[in-house]
């Protein structure tokens, strides 16, 4: 019996217990939800006008609402409470936390979206960052002020301004959109679509934009600039004009205050003052030394008088002498085209002050049928027209008559004189050694004249021979065509590297090197045939 008590009235305290909770949910559910409401603090006056605004309190003097942590101040208000809404007008001020204020002339507020729209002479104070509007609608979900008839905000370091921008107490981002302009102690920056980290200081360019300093302009339509440091990576072909230099690249790193540039894909450096561009897929320009340098795909155009020389070599250096002259070197596979003249060798020098050019390690240089190689060979200019070309130590000179002759000059020592475009005459010092075929008037050949002297020199004219002169121990020799055998045609270390030769401008990046068993050895003790001289 006892037991069937206790479970009897076990089973009763469940049941209570059950109905209880069932009370308690339905009580629960019968609560009708709390409104985030709009809440007023105070104010001097409170008064109803239905002739002014039948749905309104008319709230004047020293007039303070609350919302969440937010506080409202103005003058006077209308406080429409079923709506959860107010106006507030004269002196308005609105504050978040200690660090977010707003001011102006009129605000609209709605507590159910959590949005402010204030209006004339707006002011929002977010620490050092101050936003100058009009018409500024500020979200306080997402923590996010925008205008949209013109503004301007302001921090420690710049000033931007724009037709549309919005900025985010919370990110520190601000967004500028139409007629932007951000102003720097050492730059104006002008653009069309622009975003800004005023805690960074970090510009980011998503428009076409112009920066201009004392230093130069920067054109440009995407990239970063850093306003602390001076510096930045412009994007999508950018272009830097210092005086009458033009740097433009695939990208750029640029350290303004340094004035140096770094380039990636599809670099040139253009100097109009100069006439000369540097092209490569990369390299960089230091602004304060005048100092340039490219490589990969590497192209050096100067185009100071008449035809323009085309040079391509691994490595291109420019190196600006003074406001007039500069000096241009060419490291490993040079290779140059003008129409008067093209040429070969592994490095290579020009200097624009005294207009010589420097050959190094097997060069090569060809003018019409004309062919000169040697150790080294010094082409000296004379408004960029070709004065004379020096070739030192092996010294070699060919003309092409046609595939199977060639008139041949070698010696120690050689110059080449131009006229015009034209060799006019070739000097030989140092066992001077020659094979030339003189031709009749109607251009067939007589036989081959060879002479082993220790000087020489020939006169042309219209590329053909007008005059040979020979002295000190002259040794000559005709040969009539048919008794010629196929050894005698030609001195010892001759070669026709015509292969080598550079057709037209886009040929320079095709390098070629010499055949194995065309290399000349460095004697210059000549020998014609099987005969020692």
């Amino acid at each position: 019996m006892r037991l069937l008590q206790k479970a009897y009235s076990l089973i009763v305290g469940l049941a209570l217990c059950v109905l209880s909770l069932e009370a308690q949910v339905h009580n629960a559910d019968s609560v009708p939800e709390k409104k985030n409401m709009v809440y007023l603090e105070h104010a001097n006056t409170l008064s109803f006008n239905k002739s002014v605004n039948q749905d309104a309190q008319i709230l004047v003097g020293d007039v303070c609402f609350r919302h969440d942590s937010s506080y409202m101040y103005c003058d006077s208000a209308f406080f429409y409470k079923n709506d959860n809404t107010l106006e507030a007008f004269s002196n308005v001020r609105m504050e978040q936390g200690d660090t977010l204020f707003v001011y102006g002339q009129y605000l609209k507020y709605d507590g159910n979206t959590k949005v402010a729209r204030l209006r004339e002479n707006v002011r929002m104070e977010n620490r050092q960052v101050t936003l100058f509007t009009d018409s500024l609608n500020y979200e306080r979900i997402p923590n996010i002020g925008y205008y949209f008839e013109g503004g301007m905000i302001v921090d420690s370091l710049n000033q931007l301004s724009s037709y549309y921008g919005q900025y985010s107490p919370s990110t520190k981002l601000a967004v500028f959109n139409d007629s932007v302009r951000l102003e720097n102690p050492n730059f104006t920056l002008t653009s069309d679509t622009l975003h800004y980290n005023t805690d960074t200081k970090v510009s980011t360019i998503l428009g076409p934009s112009v920066i201009v300093s004392d230093s130069g302009t920067i054109y440009t339509s995407r990239g970063w600039y850093d306003t602390v440091h001076d510096i930045s990576m412009l994007l999508d072909r950018s272009e830097i004009v210092s005086g009458n230099r033009f740097l433009s690249g695939d990208s750029i790193a640029y350290d303004r205050e340094n004035g140096f540039g770094e380039v990636f894909g599809n670099m040139s450096i253009r100097d109009t003052l100069q006439h000369v561009i540097l092209q490569g897929d990369y390299g960089y320009y230091d602004e304060k030394s005048g100092y340039a340098f490219a490589t990969d795909s590497a192209r050096c155009l100067e185009y100071s008088q008449g035809d323009t020389l085309y040079l391509h070599a691994d490595t291109l250096q420019m190196i600006t002498i003074d406001s007039t002259y500069r000096e241009v070197k060419a490291y490993h596979g040079v290779r140059f085209y003008r129409k008067d003249l093209q040429g070969v060798c592994d490095s290579m020098q020009f200097n624009s002050k005294d207009s010589v050019l420097y050959m190094y390690r097997e060069p090569v240089i060809w003018n019409d049928k004309y062919q000169l190689y040697g150790d080294t060979i010094t082409v000296f200019m004379n408004d960029s027209a070709i004065d004379f070309a020096h070739v030192k130590q092996f010294a070699f000179a060919a003309q092409e008559l046609d595939s199977s002759y060639y008139n041949q000059l070698k010696g120690t020592d050689l110059k080449a004189y131009f006229s015009g475009k034209s060799v006019r005459q070739i000097d030989v010092s140092g066992n001077a050694e020659s094979i030339f075929y003189p031709l009749e008037k109607d251009g067939s050949m007589v036989g081959m004249n060879t002479t082993q002297s220790a000087y020489l020199t020939i006169w042309l004219k219209d590329g053909k021979l007008e005059k040979i002169k020979t002295w000190t121990k002259t040794v000559a020799q005709m040969i009539p065509i048919p008794d010629l055998n196929p050894q005698q045609k030609v001195l010892k270390d001759f070669y026709w590297f015509d292969y080598l030769r550079p057709k037209d401008k886009d040929d320079i990046f095709d390098v070629k090197k010499k055949k194995a068993d065309e290399a000349p050895k460095r004697s210059n003790k000549f020998v014609h045939g099987d005969d020692a001289w």
